[in-house]
């Protein structure tokens, strides 16, 4: 059964760390702890049962909860393929921002760093074109960089 974990924003990596050490040390029917990529706040359990969930996590820094309902493999299987299937910015892409600083300008891509979520642009329609590194997640496609 997997069970889905509140914790700190930002503590993630952490916090799984600290529950993985904890189930190293034996006594725990827990199989898996899952950090998705893209959700901030939220650790995934592989646990043979609700309880023995529950006290893995209890009286354990940055965990503020479980949330009531367990989820069925198939329903984890859609989570983590929604989330592989962001969009894939390449160089010479046209974005646009929908969150952040830079919220409503569109930018041609010079640079793109899946593996770290980070872009690196040039702001369209500015007097000069300054190279900006931001995350990718705030922004999407608004025109595809020509193919061949």
């Amino acid at each position: 059964m997997y069970f889905i974990v509140r914790v700190t924003a930002s503590q993630e990596k952490i916090t799984s760390d600290i529950l993985q050490n904890k189930v190293s040390r034996g006594g725990q029917d827990i199989y898996s702890i899952i950090m998705p990529h893209g959700m901030r706040g939220y650790i995934i359990v592989e646990a043979a049962s609700e309880i023995a969930c529950r006290d893995l996590i209890l009286n354990e820094p940055h965990v503020k909860g479980m949330l009531p309902k367990s989820l069925e493999e198939t329903e984890l299987d859609k989570l983590l393929a929604a989330k592989q299937t962001a969009q894939e910015i390449n160089i010479n892409d046209v974005i646009e921002f929908f969150a952040g600083p830079f919220k409503g300008y569109k930018a041609k891509v010079i640079k793109a760093d899946s593996s770290k979520d980070e872009i690196t642009v040039e702001l369209m329609d500015v007097a000069v074109p300054i190279p900006v590194t931001t995350k990718a997640s705030k922004a999407r496609i608004i025109q595809k960089a020509n193919q061949g």
